[in-house]
């Protein structure tokens, strides 16, 4: 895969969402207390504290009753402006995909890739429009036309009228989404051939670490660069002492594929010369490694073949060559080869003069039992639905204090930068990017100077700094608010490869996020619905 698998920090993002909420709400009391002490004096003070306990009475007091009467008016008043309308444009997509999408039939793993990116994209594309559109759209209308005072006029809380319209939304976009992802399942299946069906699973794959030796055996932060942009892999050199080496932890037999133990790599090839390309590609070795028995057994030369799977198979029982004397000796992987903590060793050779083999943690991995498509497909369509839920919160939030046209913009301005931008922003914040500035940028540009030059001393200098740092603050709050959507893709991108999602890299950063702006989303729409004019057109 393209990308690293890291697991997700929990304990961290836990206590960050603490400290950040926690600061926002502290201000926002402070800042309500201040001005209402200024405005109306003890009135106002005692005024702020009764709006605040008037947020837990109504939280504590919200009947499940009327929020699904709310709940299922929101679905009915959706459903008369013809949602369901979807249905034939998605049909429409599936009739005529098949001709655009047969271009890659030379090459099985591409045309699978192609389908299941085309369903998941043409689902997402689909339903998180529509969403935003309904989210953003209701309340300001109902309030327009007056339709929202049948609600108001009964005993309900205002807390009750924001969960039913969130909840209302939610599921009538999860029987959409449901319907949708059911037949692009079987749109799937029916459209791959059976030539390539075997590419159809969920590949659960073990990790591990790496660490690289040079070309005279010694151990070094990493390997060599050839000049590429994108430093995600480092390379050995062949015919030398340089080695990859991977460390896997906690295997076992439960991990072996009918009593084999499976590697599968995708390594990537620099090469300084043509050599012989008949091969298909350059040779290397895997040595299996007990140091605790003083083991180190070679495999056989392997050919790497470059865009498309390497996958090597140890037959659990294999015949090793001891450097003592003991010719074809019998080994168990998982009894001799794997240490006694559950620890494998792999390590990478290049055996090929003058070339150079490139490789990342996730380039190499123990290939475990796979699961159904299904699982890892159900997984990124679940994947769908979190952004989904998350665009309907933001919507029903921004549509309580601003009009419909306008909360479309400001939902839709959230969703693309947080798409779009966040990697940008935090190269920024993190001081990766040299002269990040807007207005140093600009001052160099006119000036002609680079990024490597001091800027001059002096009141100029005060400015530009003056002004990048309030840029830089702002840009930093709006990382805090605006959600990372990206995160949300990474589930697609698992099941495209043909691996199953994880857990701790994907699963677990989606629902987090998605459930951390719940309750900024509920006390911001709580709030402003309560303080706006409903009888306002």
């Amino acid at each position: 895969m393209s990308f690293d698998p890291i697991p997700y920090d929990l304990l961290g993002a836990f206590q960050y969402f603490l400290v950040v909420f926690g600061s926002a709400m502290l201000i926002a009391i402070v800042v309500c207390l201040i001005v209402g002490t200024l405005t109306r004096g003890a009135k106002g003070f005692t005024g702020v504290f009764r709006a605040i306990l008037d947020f837990f009475v109504q939280i504590t007091h919200v009947s499940c009753r009327r929020v699904w009467s709310l709940t299922v008016l929101t679905i009915r008043e959706a459903l008369r402006q013809k949602i369901l309308f979807v249905f034939i444009i998605f049909a429409v997509l599936f009739m005529f995909a098949g001709w655009f999408l047969s271009g890659t039939a030379d090459r099985p793993d591409l045309q699978v890739q192609s389908y299941i990116d085309f369903v998941l994209k043409a689902i997402s594309w689909l339903v998180i429009p529509i969403m935003l559109l309904l989210a953003c759209w209701s309340l300001p209308e109902d309030i327009k036309r007056r339709t929202i005072h049948t609600v108001v006029t009964k005993p309900a809380y205002r807390i009750e009228i924001v969960i039913g319209r969130m909840l209302g939304f939610t599921l009538l976009g999860s029987a959409i989404l449901v319907v949708m992802g059911t037949i692009g399942y079987i749109w799937i299946n029916r459209q791959v051939p059976k030539s390539a069906q075997y590419k159809l699973v969920s590949k659960v794959p073990v990790y591990g670490s790496i660490s690289f030796t040079d070309r005279e055996g010694a151990p070094t932060s990493s390997g060599l660069n050839v000049g590429d942009i994108w430093d995600f892999r480092s390379y050995i050199e062949g015919a030398t002492k340089a080695r990859a080496i991977y460390k896997f932890a906690g295997i076992d037999e439960s991990d072996a594929i009918n009593d084999k133990l499976v590697l599968e790599s995708s390594f990537e090839a620099f090469r300084t010369h043509k050599g012989n390309m008949e091969k298909g590609g350059i040779l290397y070795q895997f040595i299996f490694v007990n140091e605790d028995k003083n083991l180190r057994v070679p495999s056989r030369p392997l050919i790497n073949k470059e865009y498309s799977d390497n996958v090597l198979e140890i037959n659990r029982k294999l015949k090793y060559d001891n450097p003592e004397g003991n010719s074809g000796e019998e080994l168990d992987i998982f009894n001799d080869v794997i240490d006694k903590d559950g620890n494998l060793t792999v390590e990478v050779q290049c055996l090929e003069a003058g070339q150079l083999l490139g490789m990342a943690r996730p380039d190499l991995f123990v290939r475990t039992p796979d699961r159904a498509f299904l699982a890892g497909y159900s997984k990124a369509v679940f994947g769908i639905w979190l952004p989904m839920v998350l665009v309907i919160m933001l919507g029903v939030t921004i549509s309580c204090f601003v009009k419909g046209p306008v909360a479309i913009l400001t939902t839709l301005t959230i969703v693309l930068v947080g798409f779009m931008s966040k990697e940008y922003m935090n190269e920024i914040l993190s001081g990766q990017m040299q002269a990040a500035g807007a207005i140093e940028a600009w001052y160099r540009l006119i000036t002609h100077m680079n990024s490597q030059t001091a800027l001059p001393d002096g009141s100029v200098k005060f400015i530009i700094e003056l002004v990048d740092a309030g840029i830089i603050n702002f840009l930093w709050l709006c990382q805090q608010v605006i959600p990372n959507f990206g995160i949300f893709s990474n589930m697609r991108e698992y099941v495209i490869k043909g691996f199953d999602v994880s857990w701790n890299a994907a699963l677990l950063p989606g629902i987090i996020t998605t459930a951390a702006y719940f309750l900024p989303c509920l006390i911001v729409s709580f709030y402003s619905l309560k303080l706006r004019e409903l009888e306002a057109k």
